[in-house]
């Protein structure tokens, strides 16, 4: 059965709507693969599919075609996409779940090219609840268990700091919070952090390295 032009642009039209809703949400955390990038691939799955339904509609009587066969390109094509949003720093690696976000975009195209609406709606709200609840929770359950308070008594002097949020940086640790107090010494500041720590990396390994720093005269947990 051939598609008729309004199957055609409702599919593009709800590629764009859908593959939109999990982009803004990758867009709202500044991740690298945002908005117009997650329209656009389901856009294009969708096209992909639409175009083989149709060479398989215009051919079947001359050759036999596996209208399947283009689609499935778009599963290989999108693992070089979302490769690019894949960042190693230092001991971890971000992006996994923009890369994860972009693959099940295009697999929502497939289905709706194919016409399988319920299917491409479903995992739209599926992904978009994963994306936006689940995150919360994961931190909320392990973001608790790996936050740290620290409370540093260093010299009051320029780079100190720089040492400080270098040292962390290149361990993978993450400052969620810095404040900076005066100490009675005015030679000294108290310098309060709440720092999450990765999960290959124990306190005492950071509170070893701050120890091994110059003019870090003090460090409590």
């Amino acid at each position: 059965m051939e598609l008729s032009q309004m199957d055609i642009f409702l599919r593009l039209f709800l590629s764009v709507l859908l593959g939109g809703i999990i982009g803004i949400e990758r867009e709202s955390v500044n991740r690298p693969a945002g908005f117009r990038t997650h329209v656009l691939v389901c856009t294009g799955s969708t096209l992909t599919m639409l175009v083989s339904i149709y060479m398989f509609e215009k051919y079947r009587l001359l050759t036999t075609m596996d209208p399947a066969r283009i689609a499935a390109q778009v599963v290989s094509g999108i693992g070089f996409l979302g490769a690019g949003t894949i960042l190693r720093v230092g001991p971890t690696v971000k992006g996994l779940t923009t890369a994860a976000s972009l693959w099940t975009v295009g697999s929502i195209g497939l289905a709706i090219g194919c016409g399988f609406y319920l299917a491409a709606v479903v995992a739209t709200l599926l992904t978009f609840i994963t994306l936006m609840s689940l995150s919360r929770i994961e931190n909320l359950i392990i973001g608790r268990k790996l936050l740290h308070s620290m409370c540093l008594i260093v010299d009051d002097k320029p780079g100190q700091i720089g040492k400080i949020g270098t040292i962390l940086g290149e361990m993978g640790v993450s400052i969620k919070k810095i404040r900076i107090e005066s100490e009675k010494d005015d030679s000294k500041v108290i310098i309060r952090l709440s720092i999450r720590l990765p999960s290959n990396v124990k306190l005492d390994e950071v509170i070893s390295r701050f120890s091994q720093v110059e003019g870090i005269y003090s460090i409590e947990t």
